[in-house]
């Protein structure tokens, strides 16, 4: 585990001391809550499983709290931040670390593929790991898993509410379009809860820590990606409805309702069932069988 050294950035103390030597304001637009507490830190370090031969990619560094223990466990550090604001309070900050560069950008503006090869193109392994802003956090974790990045793992401090969504399991409340779509690319675990009261601000929700183990291919065999997604956000369209009514609530039209109500009696899923009892391979069944049937085009 990484050592404290007692400059650590994330202690009440340090942070104001660098907010205050910058005049930095936090701009509530852009998300910004700066952790002070190195124990978290450390345990989301440890939750990487970062070593020397290892790189790690950053979202959002801030003042470069989660950035300098990066820099310790990973061989090397690639931190991309969107306020410019911050980039002369990094570079005095992680000024004591080779190993880490800063990227000033938009993270879903960027191109990661060519950046990845840019900048840690020495590197098998390549987890990313960050606190990322509550207003973006899907957006970005989307693209990270869709764009089939090199990733071994995706390690992310969101809103507590929003992890327990992506590591739902079938028939839960939280069980939804978002658990299927991060569960097809990652093995997904709620690793820790992170209360509100050790960010600056304080957030007006607790966080968690969600770890991310990006798959080498998806658990279940679709014939179309995009058909499948299609036939999942439909499925959970309004969520009291059942799968059903969803399903010819725009997906199919309604001309088309004998043949879908015997589609689902064919591949052994009741027609008024909810789609948050569906499983995976349930929703996969029924992609490929609207594709097979001519149903939905590829």
């Amino acid at each position: 585990m990484t050592q404290t050294t007692g400059k650590d950035i994330a202690t009440p103390t340090r942070t104001k001391e660098v907010l205050e030597k910058y005049g930095f304001s936090f701009k509530k637009s852009l998300g910004q809550n700066f952790l002070i507490d190195t124990n978290i830190l450390h345990n989301i370090i440890e939750a990487a499983d970062l070593t020397k031969e290892k790189a790690a990619i950053e979202i959002g560094p801030g003042i470069g709290a989660l950035t300098e223990q990066l820099g310790r466990a990973a061989g090397k550090v690639m931190a991309i931040e969107i306020d410019q604001r911050l980039l002369p309070i990094l570079s005095d900050t992680l000024s004591p670390y080779e190993n880490i560069e800063v990227v000033h950008g938009d993270v879903l503006d960027l191109d990661l593929h060519a950046l990845l090869a840019e900048k840690l193109s020495g590197f098998d392994k390549i987890s990313v790991v960050a606190n990322l802003p509550y207003y973006v956090t899907t957006p970005i974790l989307m693209k990270l898993l869709e764009e089939r990045l090199p990733l071994e793992n995706i390690v992310v401090m969101i809103q507590k509410e929003v992890a327990e969504r992506i590591a739902a399991k079938p028939g839960s409340k939280e069980y939804g379009s978002l658990s299927v779509a991060a569960q097809f690319y990652a093995q997904t675990q709620v690793a820790m809860i992170v209360p509100a009261s050790v960010f600056i601000p304080r957030p007006n929700v607790d966080s968690a820590v969600i770890c991310l183990q990006v798959r080498e291919k998806p658990p279940v065999e679709v014939d179309d990606v995009d058909v499948f997604f299609r036939v999942v956000k439909g499925s959970f369209a309004l969520r009291r409805k059942t799968l059903l009514n969803n399903l010819m609530n725009g997906l199919f039209p309604k001309t088309q309702k004998e043949e879908v109500v015997q589609m689902l009696t064919d591949i052994g899923i009741e027609p008024t069932r909810r789609g948050e009892t569906l499983s995976m391979e349930e929703f996969a069944r029924l992609a490929n069988e609207s594709i097979r049937r001519g149903l939905i085009a590829k």
